[in-house]
Order: structure tokens, then sequence, then C-alpha cells
């Protein structure tokens, strides 16, 4: 649940203000041209700044440990070293140089992931030793991994190939590979566990279907089609903590919710429309249709969607509750999109029976955003740390004070 602008959807905030929702969507964080914010998500639909660091360092990747202190940060400055710090406390825990520029950082209460072009370091969140390095993973420029935030099964996503879809599952607690998913002919575009720790998202390139699998069984459970007209970029996947709902941001103006649940029973309402009628055709035809048309048709639509007042910006998206009479307001679910242009929409979503999200409040998370010309400078000081990759030696700690309880 992260984006960024720049060379890959992850790791630079290039394009914009880096924004990512914490584990359990409670709090959102966002990287900018001043240092690093934490916010957290209040029960009246609202936002309140909880911090700001303030330290002058443009910052391209932050993620905090659930509600803990525990914030790891990258910058533009120094795209191969990673710092763990105490917010609360202002100070740094530790730090870890790489050979690459880091791309995504991972976080659950058991691990740290550290995600680079070709390979993968696990940290031990206890004591920050690195304890094991996927070396040679196929080339992902992107960043692309998920981590689950379950701790019990603490699985690893990241492509297992740079040409198709292929998503390797490791154990980062057992330190072995799990199991290998087939999930796309297109490279995959996007990735998301549910909090359990039993369902992985994914979509590819082309951005028309998202499946949802179990791990480690590897079956494919769902399979959603997000439109029939075009191809388009997913941006990102996010479940709810239920696991019942599942939505996707694209580059378009369009943010899809899907429903994982039993399908209508028979005597229910047909959809309206074509595709409704579609719908029914197949039902009453599937014996004479092709198989790969038959797929096609019969694939779950969205369940609910909103609309962004503006398009052209890189969003992430969480769905939470809001409980009834909380700050005055309805309760119910919610749908939240954060964009890179530092923006955050909170939606109602009609969990009962979908349909379109009514827009509630817009936030600005910063007062300024990044103008052109810092978005253009940064981008080229992340490509200029670029270069030829090198063969990746373990990482060298740099201990600045003993690694303490965080809360």
């Amino acid at each position: 649940m992260s984006l960024g602008g720049g060379h890959n959807t992850d790791g630079s905030n290039a394009g914009g203000i880096f924004v990512q929702f914490n584990q359990d969507c409670t709090s959102l964080v966002a990287g900018s041209s001043s240092g690093y914010h934490l916010f957290a998500l209040t029960p009246d639909d609202g936002v309140e700044e909880i911090y700001a660091s303030r330290s002058g360092q443009d910052t391209c990747l932050v993620d905090r440990l659930f509600s803990s202190s525990l914030v790891a940060i990258v910058t533009v400055a120094a795209p191969r070293k990673l710092i763990v710090c105490h917010y609360k406390k202002g100070t740094e825990i530790c730090n870890y140089s790489y050979s690459n520029t880091i791309l995504a950082v991972k976080l659950n209460r058991s691990r740290l992931i550290v995600c680079l072009e070709e390979s993968l370091h696990i940290h031990n969140i206890r004591d920050m030793k690195i304890l094991h390095t996927i070396r040679d993973t196929p080339p992902n420029p992107r960043g692309l991994c998920a981590l689950s935030p379950s701790v019990e099964r603490c699985y690893v996503a990241y492509p297992g190939s740079s040409a198709v879809g292929e998503v390797q599952i490791f154990d980062a607690v057992h330190l072995n590979a799990k199991c290998v998913l087939s999930a796309h002919d297109s490279p995959l575009a996007a990735l998301a566990w549910s909090m359990c720790g039993r369902r992985l998202a994914t979509a590819s390139e082309r951005g028309t279907v998202i499946r949802v699998f179990a791990v480690p069984e590897r079956t494919r459970l769902y399979e959603f089609r997000r439109g029939v007209k075009r191809c388009v970029s997913i941006g990102c996947l996010a479940f709810s903590a239920c696991g019942q709902l599942l939505a996707a941001t694209s580059n378009t103006e369009t943010v899809h919710v899907f429903r994982l649940g039993e399908a209508p029973p028979a005597d229910s309402e047909p959809a309206e429309g074509w595709m409704g009628w579609l719908s029914q055709a197949v039902t009453a035809g599937a014996g004479y249709l092709p198989g790969a048309v038959a797929d096609v048709l019969a694939q779950g639509r969205a369940f609910a969607a909103a609309r962004l007042p503006a398009s052209g910006h890189r969003a992430v998206v969480a769905i939470t509750n809001v409980a009834k009479g909380a700050g005055g307001g309805a309760g119910g679910a919610r749908l939240l999109v954060a964009t890179s242009a530092g923006v955050l929409y909170v939606y109602a979503l009609h969990a009962a029976e979908g349909g379109d999200c009514t827009l509630l409040r817009t936030h600005a998370l910063l007062e300024r955003a990044h103008d052109a010309h810092d978005a253009h400078d940064s981008h080229d000081a992340h490509d200029a740390h670029q270069g030829t990759p090198t063969p990746t030696p373990t990482p060298t700690p740099n201990a600045r004070a003993p690694f303490a309880r965080v809360t």
C-alpha cells in the first residue's frame, strides 16, 4: 500500500509525495522534500499530523511499524542507505548501507524487508540483524514486493520472472521458499496480502484482470475483471481488514472495489445493462462457448467504485471502518485514497449494496506539495545513483544505539 513517482512504483517521490498507509490502516506516512510526516486517521474521517521530521532531507521512502515509534526511511541524497529511527525520541537506532538503490521497505512485527532491483534482504525486527539474503532475483526495477502483516504467516511475495506474472512466495520466519504461483501471462504490476496472510491478490501490467490466491495451497479463489474497454496500469491493491473486500487503484480516475464472497443466489436479481445480459448468456450457454470466452465473461465485476476529483496522480488505497456515532458521524465502511499530490480522499463505502462511493472529506496532507522544479531535481538525483548494478554483498550495519523495545 505505497506509492511514489519517478522510475518505480514504490521507491521515489520524484513525481510527487511518497504516501503509504501503515499495516493496519490506522495511520498514514508521507515523504516530502522537507522530511517525513506521520498522520493519525481519526474517527471523524479526519487526519491529524502527529509528527514532522522537518530534517530538510528529501525522503523518498518511509514506513511505520503499525502504530509504534519505529520508522524506516530512505532519502534521495542517500538512496542506498536504510535509516531506522525512534521518532518519539528523535533518535537513530541504526542504519544499513547496500550496494544498490533501495526500491522498497516493508515491515511487520517480526521482519523488515529491503528490496533492491535484484535481491531482497530479510532483517529480524527485534535487533535489526540481517537473517537472509535472496540473491539474483529477476530484474525488479520497480521494487515490487509484499510482506504479509501476519507474524504467524510471515510470507514475502515478489516477482519470479520479468517476462510473465510468476510470484515467488518465501517464508521469512523459517527462511525457505514456500511456493510459486503462475498468476498472469504478463509481468506483475501489483501484489497485496490479506491481514491474515492466507490470501494474495495479484495484478499484471495489462491491468485487466485481478486474481486472488490461497497461500500456500496455490488455489485461485477469485478472478475479477477491472474493465473491458482498455488496459490500465494498476497502482495499488488493498484488502479490507475482514478480507471480504479488495480495492484497486490505477492510472485512471476510478477506484474499483471487489467483493470476495459467495456467488449470488440463483433467485437474485440479474445485473442491469449489457453485462448483465452477457452474464445470463454465459450461464445459459456455458457448454457451447469456447473456454477462454466463457472464462472472461464469467469473471467478477466491481462491487463498488469511487471517482477521484483529479486524475494523473499515483494513488494508494485502504478500506477501513468507522464506528457508528464516532465523531458525530454515521459510521460504516470507508474507502481512503491518498495520492502523490499530497491529498487524502475519504469516501463512504456502502458495504451492503455497493455502487458509487460518496466523497465525504478531502484533506491536503502537506501545506505545499513538490512543484515541478523540485520533482525534476529529485528525479535526477535518484537516477544519478542507479548506475550499473554491482554484486550485492552482505550489508554492513552502522549501529548508532542498542535496539530497544519500541512502543
